[in-house]
């Protein structure tokens, strides 16, 4: 019976640690995401046009914050997985 509530309690441990960390690499996932699509933003501007090229301009630092924003909260779910 104590091995059996052992391992029901290490089960219940892990899996609470397994979600937090799925967290983290989640939200890394997007961080990464919005950085491709940054890039691709930015080098589209590079070959457009002036009307094309603000578009993108801006396109490209909207997808630079929310990849800030995906990191930070990488960060926030990966400390509080350590603790």
């Amino acid at each position: 019976m104590k091995k059996t509530l052992t391992i029901l309690a290490l089960t219940f441990a892990v899996a609470g640690a397994y979600a937090q960390a799925g967290t983290a690499i989640k939200e890394e996932g997007k961080a990464a995401v919005e950085k491709t699509k940054e890039g691709a933003d930015n080098v589209k501007a590079a070959f457009a046009s002036e009307p094309a090229k603000s578009v993108d301009k801006a396109k490209a630092k909207v997808h630079k914050a929310k990849a800030h924003v995906h990191h930070e909260n990488a960060k926030a779910a990966a400390k509080e997985a350590t603790q």
